[in-house]
């Protein structure tokens, strides 16, 4: 089901001056795009964008004050006249056109106004947006900021994810979440992990139960958020499975819309997964720096056989 911010949500948040049509404050906000009606206030509604939030700065307003009278209240009353439009604003604390209000009244349109900038009230009112409307998804797993890079520990329940985390912690590397990671879609479809609020900076430990690990371990050892870059698997070992040696398989795993490299570590005694964990971190590094270690190896043994066929010839 697709996410919607209230009206009276954006009033609260950026302490908007409602000017009219209170009863209008429970309209849905479905999309994060905003949208300048400039256009419109020249007549044009073809393919006016009625489901935006409307803002009205100086350039928009001084036009209209322009218009003669009959014109200004047909371009109010169409920019008003649709019950998917949220709600407009009025930028700089400017005065609302008469024949605005009074089309927002009959139509119930919530007329908002502040005193922010338009271009800095667009900024802040898509960042907004874009992160309470943002797809979202929660997993269970662990997710940890390694050397930089967040690492979304998955696997069975009791394999060690949690305890993993907390030999991370003590190597000096940050807990983002545990147990339950809410991740959100950016519009850059990137992954950006967090801890929901009733467990933020704690971490469950088989035998010893709920530890903060702020209070443990200092501020430095957590962080509220982090963009997921790569996918840690925990699984069993299984003798007859193949595993590869090499690292030349690259595989991906999808979360919402988003494909996200995977690499699956098998479990088994005497294996220190911390340590795996930040060579494979380490290791996404040098890829994204454009060094691949498995696929220099696999060029070099290459052309070593291509030179013994040579000599052998």
């Amino acid at each position: 089901m697709p996410k919607k911010v209230k009206v009276s949500d954006l009033v609260k948040e950026f302490h908007l001056e409602v000017i009219c049509g209170d009863e209008g404050l429970k309209r849905q906000i479905t999309v994060a795009d905003l949208y300048r009606p400039g256009l419109e206030m020249a007549g044009y509604f073809e393919f006016h964008p009625r489901e935006r939030v409307q803002i009205l700065g100086r350039t928009e307003l001084t036009f209209i004050d322009g218009l003669p009278s009959e014109d200004r209240t047909e371009r109010m009353n169409q920019l008003c006249m649709s019950e998917e439009t949220p709600c407009i604003i009025i930028s700089r604390g400017l005065e609302a056109p008469i024949e605005l209000l009074a089309a927002a009244n009959q139509k119930q349109v919530p007329v908002l106004r502040t005193s922010i900038a338009t271009t800095i009230l667009q900024s802040r009112l898509t960042g907004f947006l874009e992160n309470r409307l943002a797809p979202s998804t929660t997993i269970h797993g662990v997710l940890v900021d390694v050397y930089g890079i967040g690492m979304l520990i998955s696997g069975s329940s009791g394999i060690g994810k949690s305890e993993t985390a907390l030999e991370l912690v003590k190597r000096s590397h940050r807990l983002i979440a545990d147990d339950a990671v809410e991740i959100r879609q950016t519009a850059d479809h990137q992954l950006i992990g967090n801890a929901p609020e009733l467990i933020r900076h704690l971490l469950e430990i088989r035998g010893i139960g709920i530890i903060n690990v702020m209070t443990l371990f200092g501020a430095g050892a957590v962080r509220n958020n982090k963009k997921i870059s790569v996918v840690v698997k925990l699984e069993t070992w299984q003798q007859d499975k193949q595993y590869d040696r090499l690292g030349l398989d690259e595989e991906t795993t999808r979360i919402i819309e988003t494909d996200v490299p995977l690499v699956t570590i098998p479990v088994r005694p005497g294996r220190n997964l911390a340590v795996i964990i930040e060579v494979a971190a380490m290791n996404y590094r040098l890829k994204r720096m454009g060094y691949n270690a498995a696929l220099q190896f696999t060029n070099k043994l290459t052309e070593s056989l291509s030179e013994d066929m040579d000599d052998y010839e």
